[in-house]
């Protein structure tokens, strides 16, 4: 192949991971030209409504599998969080790169930490996982949505709307935009999104070619890792709105996998971890779902209406 389009989204932060694989592909292949299909999805344009009332994460990448679809694009980028579980008949994740930093970041102008902030303090997030961890610690915060790209977020910050946001560091390290950081929330206080801060890559099943060329981009600890996390979301029943963490590092040749389902309120929570072999990370993702399930994740989703 001579020539290569990426479908992406027109965000700021889908434009770099775009042109960050991008740059990687044609370091790699001599000759090769790469060039970016940008557009809008559905996910970007709906910004008054929470993601979990709008449709969830996928709102994100259909578009971007019907420009693939339809021939006007080879492959597309992603956010592995914004990922469905299940992918549409055809298509394949060709590789899942190297992770950056998998933790949720505090961010605000006047506080430098979620404990600091007083009572009835306005939080900003767009996730129904972080709203559940943030008011199970701090149930006197008055948690809100918070929707649109990052830098509409950080400038509804800085107006004045919300007294603290949390967001995921991978976004603003890759943006530059570290120094906007007042506190990296430990994995234990916020457990990560299946797949949070890794990029994924996505082409049709049938485009050997195109997989040959992006296989050299996958990181294989952090495919095992994402592997397990998705499995989690998938045998829970895949669904992107549900408030699910999931968390898998690779330690000493093993995989370590943590996860939880909660109620957005933070009141009810279904907690498990397990260990197991990096070379069968779904068998692992699959142990530690059915521990949630023991431990009430059914019933949570249940009241939820999932």
């Amino acid at each position: 192949m001579k020539t290569i389009r990426i479908a992406t989204r027109e965000s700021r932060l889908a434009l770099w991971q775009a042109e960050h694989v991008k740059a990687r592909l044609e370091a790699l292949h001599a000759g090769l030209r790469v060039e970016l299909v940008p557009m809008t999805t559905k996910g970007d344009q709906l910004l008054d409504a929470t993601l979990a009332k709008a449709g969830g994460k996928g709102l994100f990448v259909k578009e971007l599998e019907v420009a693939m679809a339809e021939g006007r694009a080879d492959l597309a980028v992603h956010s592995m969080k914004d990922v469905p579980a299940e992918l549409p008949p055809g298509f394949a994740l060709a590789a899942i790169t190297e992770r950056e930093d998998p933790r949720d970041a505090l961010v605000s102008t006047r506080y430098a930490s979620l404990a600091e902030l007083p009572a009835g303090a306005v939080v900003g997030t767009s996730s129904l996982r972080r709203q559940a961890q943030v008011a199970e610690r701090f149930p006197g915060l008055a948690i809100r949505p918070l929707r649109g790209n990052l830098d509409t977020r950080l400038a509804k910050l800085d107006r004045g709307d919300y007294a603290a946001i949390v967001l995921a560091a991978a976004g603003l390290k890759r943006l530059g935009l570290g120094e906007r950081i007042r506190a990296l929330l430990p994995v234990a206080d916020s457990l990560p999104s299946a797949g949070q801060a890794a990029l994924g890559i996505e082409c049709l099943e049938a485009c050997a070619d195109v997989k040959a060329l992006v296989a050299p981009l996958a990181d294989a600890a952090t495919s095992a890792c994402v592997r397990a996390e998705r499995e989690v979301n998938r045998a829970l029943g895949g669904s992107c709105t549900i408030p699910l963490g999931a968390y898998a590092e690779a330690v000493g040749g093993r995989l370590r996998l943590r996860a939880l389902v909660a109620s957005p309120d933070g009141r009810r929570f279904a907690r498990a971890e397990g260990d197991g072999e990096v070379a069968q990370p779904e068998t692992l993702g699959a142990r530690v779902a059915e521990l949630l399930r023991e431990r009430g994740a059914l019933e949570i989703l249940a009241a939820l209406g999932q």
